[in-house]
């Protein structure tokens, strides 16, 4: 087994696909990773904001967790009605299309492609976080932490969907399990001491208030936390990756993720308030994530504290996997309407977008490394995407019930109605919230995408125009090609090269760059091996033009001569037969120099209509390829 086989699979063939369909057991932790495992940093990030009021901000955890729960309910009913209406999948992107048209569209694209990126850069990061609140002393290792996760979730992705969620499944269960059972165990606890439980392990104590409580305050409390809704909407997005009915076990994993969404973010927020647990500084020495000292407040740090803390690690971190899901999916679609490079739509190997992939972990690196993996930098442009997207696909749908009016259309229109002012509300106020703190940056990366997806579309527009042709082959007046072919030295590459060239055309150049005795050899074995086997068989003589180069250049010589031949040659084309030696193992490339590829490609680059490329291989050390007597004693004596 090769080692790309072993790290990525072997090749499935296109009939496989429905073998990678998923139900709704392997749906949770391949589309409802990003929701959550939101649960972990959602709450954090409201606290955070609220850390100048000390105590006093505990009490507002609970009321701000429920204004975001009220809206989460909202989407998930709209959510479930996309599905139903595109169970082809595609989400915001493909609401909008076909109800607010193509500016509509993109904007939801690039809203969720930010949130995608967004989401796999705050997830890996927010799970080293955890680990360094165990493991305090990896704080130094945070940037490398996170990049070695994003290797490892890439590599993941590449294998298949099917075989992503067979290894998200463990983890994620698990994480939920210990989440719930520490929540189960703190109220059991809360209800047992009368409402004042006594943490195992005292979290860090809060200081008094430092500040007065505002309503802008607790605002950007609010759209800190609106983060824990990021994901809702992954499931309608890769709705076509179910098995059937794909509708309903779409809307089946979408209720579950909900649902198990709403347990925690209500349970961490009532268990914050009972044990005077608050946010501490991020990036800071002393830093403790919220789970962590909740868990570590209800059962100590003894076993279950690490396996939690290992789990919400795991999930954490593997939560980007949402976006590994469904961001190559999105851009399939946007590449499908010509507004992103085709190679999106290609499937690869494993029956995945790669290049989606690729694209998403190139990216999300690059994020990493600018923000130095600390999630709170991240966070204020996380929420805005998201926001944007459901806004556009809640409109979207407001206009898909206008145009098909039905049963229960009116009561579904509402739901959408409500849901799109809800968000687009939400969305203004995490724009105004969070816009000094970075915000800013996603308001310019919209437009700056929309402008290269708008740039992609012309160029694939002008492409089509250019190249178009309505009209039959024209094959009157055929005029054969002049034919350049560079030789270095004559031996089996250059002999089969010249033979290739003499069946195309009878005007053969072969094109010979002056080094010292090398020239004088080949011009006494052009007229012996060449001129005289051509005579032999009555062919036309192909004509050996030796250029002199004092500065022992090659390459730019071959692409002058053939460059000016073409000038001089008005109205016929010129077709430059290159040689070039393919070795069986990739380290060989090393040993060889690669000038007919840069050749090709300066040829490519500089040439026009009339200049036509061919590159000839000769396979070495591959069958009929054994060298002669002569050329194996040359190449050791040049090899010593």
């Amino acid at each position: 087994m090769s080692l790309i086989d072993l790290l990525f699979g072997r090749p499935l063939p296109s009939d496989k696909e429905g073998e990678q369909r998923i139900g709704v057991a392997a749906g949770i932790p391949i589309f409802g990773l990003d929701a959550l495992g939101s649960a972990a940093y959602g709450p954090e990030a409201a606290l955070t904001v609220l850390l100048p009021l000390g105590v006093l901000g505990l009490n507002y955890a609970v009321p701000i967790t429920a204004s975001i729960i009220v809206l989460l309910t909202i989407v998930y009913f709209s959510y479930r009605q996309t599905i139903a209406a595109y169970p082809t999948g595609g989400g915001s992107y493909t609401v909008a299309r076909f109800n607010l048209g193509a500016r509509g569209a993109l904007l939801a694209a690039a809203a969720l492609m930010i949130d995608y990126l967004l989401n796999v850069a705050v997830g890996i990061s927010t799970g080293v976080g955890a680990l360094i609140s165990a493991l305090p002393s990896l704080q130094p290792f945070t940037l490398r932490l996170c990049l070695v996760i994003l290797l490892v979730l890439t590599i993941v992705n590449l294998r298949g969907v099917r075989e992503s969620g067979l290894v998200f499944m463990a983890p994620t269960y698990l994480f939920v399990a210990c989440l719930l059972t520490a929540i189960i165990w703190g109220m059991l606890k809360v209800f047992i001491s009368g409402g004042h439980p006594a943490p195992v392990v005292a979290p860090p104590k809060l200081h008094q208030s430092v500040t007065g409580v505002s309503f802008w305050l607790l605002i950007k409390a609010f759209s800190s936390g609106c983060t824990a809704m990021t994901g809702v909407e992954a499931v309608s997005n890769g709705v076509e990756a179910f098995r059937e009915s794909r509708v309903r076990t779409a809307q089946r994993t979408l209720t579950a993720i909900i649902a198990l969404l709403i347990l925690m973010l209500l349970g961490i927020a009532y268990l914050a308030r009972t044990y005077n647990i608050g946010a501490t500084e991020p990036g800071q020495s002393g830093y403790e994530s919220i789970l962590s000292q909740l868990i570590g407040a209800v059962s100590g740090k003894g076993i279950f504290y690490y396996i939690s803390i290992g789990s919400i690690l795991l999930v954490l971190a593997f939560s980007a996997n949402t976006s590994f899901a469904d961001f190559p999916r999105l851009c399939r679609a946007v590449a499908q309407h010509g507004y992103l490079p085709y190679g999106f739509v290609v499937k690869g190997r494993r029956l995945v977008y790669s290049f989606g992939v690729y694209s998403l972990a190139a990216l999300s690196a690059l994020l990493l490394i600018l923000f130095g993996g600390v999630t709170d930098r991240l966070i204020p442009l996380f929420a805005i995407g998201a926001f944007l997207s459901f806004t556009l696909s809640q409109a979207g749908m407001v206009v898909h019930w206008r145009k098909n009016e039905g049963p229960h259309s009116k009561k579904k229109l509402a739901i959408n109605a409500l849901g799109a002012t809800a968000t687009g509300l939400t969305v203004v106020v995490v724009v105004v919230a969070k816009f000094k703190e970075g915000a800013w940056i996603t308001l310019v990366m919209v437009p700056a995408l929309l402008l290269l997806m708008g740039a992609i579309r012309r160029h694939y527009h002008d492409v089509a125009l250019e190249v178009a042709s309505p009209s039959p082959l024209e094959l009157d007046e055929r005029i054969q090609p002049i034919v350049v072919v560079p030789i270095e030295e004559w031996n089996r590459v250059a002999k089969k090269a010249l033979r290739f060239a003499m069946t195309i055309s009878d005007h053969v150049e072969a094109l010979h760059i002056d080094s010292g005795e090398e020239s004088e050899l080949l011009q006494k074995q052009w007229c012996e091996w060449v001129s005289e086997s051509a005579r032999k068989h009555n062919l036309s003589d192909p004509r050996l033009v030796v250029l002199q180069s004092p500065y022992r250049m090659v390459v730019n010589p071959i692409v002058d001569y053939v460059i000016q031949l073409e000038k001089d040659n008005p109205g016929r084309e010129i077709a430059v037969v290159i040689s070039e030696l393919v070795e069986r193992h990739w380290y060989q490339v090393l040993l060889h120099n690669q000038r007919a590829r840069v050749l090709t490609a300066l040829l490519t680059r500089n040439g026009d209509q009339r200049i036509i490329v061919v590159n000839v291989p000769w396979y070495f050390n591959r069958p009929g390829s054994s060298p002669g007597r002569l050329q194996t004693a040359k190449f050791q004596t040049l090899s010593r």
